[in-house]
């Protein structure tokens, strides 16, 4: 290497993922993630996945819900929460209380149950995130 060039550090590269905290008659939508699953096994989630490129937070969740759910969310432009996964993603969370559809597991490599919580149910389960035992009474109180 010639002296005064200095080698070139990629930055890192965060992975954007959005999510919808899908919310109806006081209750939370979860998704248990596939004990098989690579990432975040075995563990109650929101539904969602990665923004791919081109892609908006609010289109990606559009697409997934309609993959891992078969509904058709009506997703809100605004961002309701971001999280930071410990640096290797960011993670943009919408509040969701309108689709078309019914909800159905339509992908089971994804997930294998789906369920919805009241609240009180929420502090027994296994989540993806600590942060979501906050989040989720939240959620349940914003108009």
């Amino acid at each position: 290497m010639s002296e005064g060039i200095q080698p070139q550090v990629p930055e890192t590269i965060l992975t954007e993922v959005a999510a919808g905290v899908l919310i109806a008659a006081g209750s939370v939508l979860l998704c248990h993630r596939h004990p098989s699953r690579r990432s975040y096994p075995d563990v109650w989630d929101f539904p969602g996945g990665h923004v791919d490129e081109g892609e908006t937070p609010q289109s990606a969740l559009i697409r997934e819900l309609q993959e891992e759910l078969g509904i058709k969310a009506i997703v809100p432009p605004q961002v309701w929460r971001v999280l930071d996964g410990d640096g290797q993603y960011r993670l943009h969370l919408f509040l969701v209380r309108q689709w078309s559809g019914e909800i159905v597991n339509a992908d089971t490599n994804e997930h294998d149950d789906l369920a919805w919580f009241e609240e009180a149910e929420v502090h027994a389960l296994k989540l993806a995130h600590d942060s979501y035992r906050e989040l989720i009474p939240d959620a349940l109180k914003t108009p």
